[in-house]
């Protein structure tokens, strides 16, 4: 058995064993990345097993999800401590052997791709090709934006690297181009690819698909790009490794030639390696060429683990430790920046954090919800220092550029405005990087690229990260624009993310009330939508106060007695539904309105509560929303109507749009009345 490989050849007889075990997984990277993963962790990585979050700790992110058994198997032998849900550290390892053995099974800690919240040690969720880059980029920046807030002369709080373990697949996918030239133009000196150049992917040779030259790419991004021949040069690793920590001023790329399955005798190097079980004989004969006993099965031979842990160990443990004294003597010299610091880790609130918030009077021409939106985030954005983002070359429309600080610029990233250029995958993802790092971050766009947003935007959901996605232009109100701009199955999509939170607000007011909503989340991402066409700011002394945003649905207008029809509108058609409701109420039709911006808010409240917004004895009801009808059948029942969208929109001006899809006070009042009568049938 080599001792020059032990602890990398255990990673690997790990990695096989499980994947035979639960008879599924990706075998081939962990055997060709192990020594990459084992010099990085036992020389370099600034991290501390038994407080895995500590806060100056460096991120490793391994991007190539698929092979998630590396990771498991160095949180095992580093022997990471378990976290809690509410951020306390426990006594026992995040992933024990027993936990090896469950690979791959119902509520085991090691699922088939790294899940944040689920492993403790895991930085991000990935498995989705090129995500786990991207993050790392919005960490990276994260690091660099906390280091020039809190850091004070003699106080260094936040300096970490970030490191990415990345493949062929990751390089293939847009997203990381994207958020590779942004981490250039940026200029991060603490970022770190790990490029695994194994030129295998699942349909063989990466000859097929893929033959640029991505050092040279990297090259023009601005990157600094460095190479290793072998993945098993260790020396030549840590001189790679060395080299970016000592020659700052750009992001580093590490291209390491590999193996996929290396030691395999007929399936290293071959597609076959990839995404199956190598097979009993097959690992048997592996083992043989690491000098490994071939009958062993999760096997980590004595004085392994102790090794790996007291190389990581005890330097994570002196560098925590420093820090720590550092932050005791920083809490009295800057107390009210360690509150800030302490708050932001809690995902709690600054102090003071609402007392600019805006009321708007009641104005019939009104403005559109994204400018109020703009307003809202400037006062916001104020009194919450941690709260910062930007939107993909859309700023003078999405109203999201807060004037009160710089941007973030090359070498600078102390401004609290990003300029994500016209990168939309790339926003979401280091949105995701950023709230993973406990900031509070925005990213705009029009709602119509929320398609090109949509990976992001689900993992922001399944990690439970409190990701905030602004979309503007949010229907055919847009105009002239025409079909290819105007969303209209985006919302009804968007809302299908599960632990997604849609607001679409009615008015100024209510704007204001779900940016009040959107601050106080600590485990939802949102998606706030807005219209580019003024509404108006209703009168709330005449109307129910905006504050019933917080339940999802409230009741904002309503009739004597039990209603004979509901208007439910949404956004820009609330309005309308007010403007029906007082023509109704003239001609003597019972009505109410009731304002939904956000299902999901209403889903949480109590039935009592539900009922007394939408009475189940009353099922003539109308919704108005100008958007795909899907899903509106479980509001308005199947006696129910929907004016809503069947087609996509037209390029004309906002009335003729309006006028031919049916968004009309006189057509809402149609089918108010014709729902009325099918109702009593």
């Amino acid at each position: 058995m080599s001792s020059r490989l032990e602890l990398a050849n255990a990673i690997r007889a790990l990695a096989m064993d499980a994947v035979q075990q639960a008879n599924s997984g990706h075998p081939g990277l962990p055997l060709g990345a192990a020594p990459m993963a084992y010099v990085l962790w036992t020389r370099f990585l600034r991290f501390n097993p038994k407080d895995p979050q500590w806060l100056n700790r460096d991120r490793f992110i391994l991007s190539a999800g698929h092979g998630s058994m590396l990771l498991y198997g160095l949180l095992h032998l580093a022997g990471v401590r378990r976290v809690t849900r509410d951020y306390g550290v426990e006594e026992g390892p995040t992933i024990s052997m027993e936990d090896l053995q469950k690979f791959r099974q119902l509520d085991s800690v090691t699922p088939g791709h790294p899940e944040y919240r689920w492993t403790s040690g895991v930085e991000t969720t990935t498995g989705p090709l090129g995500q786990g880059v991207a993050n790392s980029v919005g960490m990276a920046i994260a690091s660099r934006w906390l280091g020039s807030y809190f850091n004070r002369p003699g106080f260094t709080l936040f300096d970490y690297d970030v490191w990415a373990l990345c493949g062929d697949g990751d390089m293939m996918e847009g997203v990381a181009s994207e958020v590779a030239s942004i981490a250039g133009h940026l200029q991060l000196p603490n970022l770190c690819w790990i490029y695994d150049a194994n030129r295998i992917s699942i349909d063989g040779s990466t000859d097929l698909a893929f033959t640029e030259d991505v050092g040279r790419r990297f090259e023009a991004y601005g990157w600094r790009v460095l190479h290793v021949d072998d993945a098993n040069d260790l020396a030549a690793l840590s001189a790679a490794y060395r080299s970016f920590k000592e020659q700052r001023g750009k992001p580093t790329l590490i291209v390491v030639r590999s193996q996929i399955g290396y030691g395999s005798p007929k399936k290293q190097g071959t597609a076959a390696a990839h995404g199956e079980p190598l097979g009993a004989e097959e690992i048997k004969a592996a083992k043989r060429n690491y000098g490994w006993p071939e009958d062993a099965q999760f096997l980590v031979p004595e004085g392994v683990r102790e090794r790996f842990q007291e190389r990581l160990g005890a330097r994570g443990k002196q560098l925590r430790e420093a820090w720590e004294k550092t932050f005791v003597e920083y809490k009295k010299q800057q107390p009210e920046l360690a509150d800030q610091l302490e708050r932001m880790l809690r995902r709690e609130l600054p102090a003071g954090w609402d007392k600019e918030l805006p009321t708007f009077p009641a104005d019939a021409k009104g403005m559109a919800t994204r400018e109020s939106s703009g307003k809202v985030l400037t006062a916001l954005a104020k009194n919450y220092p941690w709260l910062l983002g930007g939107s993909a070359d859309l700023n003078p429309s999405t109203k999201t550029y807060l004037g009160f600080s710089g941007p973030m610029k090359p070498g600078d990233h102390s401004g609290r405005n990003i300029h994500f250029g016209v990168r939309e995958h790339a926003m979401g993802s280091i949105v995701n990087g950023l709230a993973l790092s406990k900031l509070r971050a925005y990213g705009a766009t029009f709602l119509i690229f929320s398609d090109y947003q949509r990976p992001a935007i689900r993992l922001s959901a399944i990690m439970e990260i409190p990701a905030i996605h602004i979309f503007t232009h949010d229907s055919i109100g847009l105009g002239e624009d025409g079909p290819t701009h105007q969303p209209v199955e985006q919302l009804p999509g968007l809302r299908s993310i599960p632990g997604l939170i849609v607001l679409r607000p009615g008015d100024a007011n209510e704007v204001a009330e779900a940016w009040r909503v959107i601050a106080q989340q600590k485990t939802h991402a949102v998606a706030l939508v807005l219209t580019r066409q003024a509404v108006p700011t209703l009168d709330r002394t005449k109307y129910a106060p905006a504050s019933g945003v917080a339940k999802g649905a409230y009741v904002l207008a309503d009739s004597d007695g039990t209603p004979e029809v509901i208007l439910i509108g949404t956004g820009s058609e609330v309005a309308l539904c007010v403007e029906a409701y007082e023509k109704l109420k003239a001609e003597g039709v019972k009505a109410r309105v009731v304002s939904m911006p956000s299902w999901e808010l209403f889903e949480q409240q109590d039935e009592r509560y539900q009922d007394s917004v939408l009475p189940p004895s009353v099922r003539a009801r109308v919704a108005v929303e100008q958007a795909e009808v899907f899903g509106w059948e479980r509001w308005v029942g199947l006696r129910g109507t929907v004016v809503g969208m069947r087609s996509f929109g037209a390029s004309a001006p906002l009335k003729a749009l309006l006028q031919k899809f049916g968004f009309t006070v006189d057509n809402v009042v149609k089918a108010a009345k014709e729902t009325i009568a099918k109702a009593k049938q």
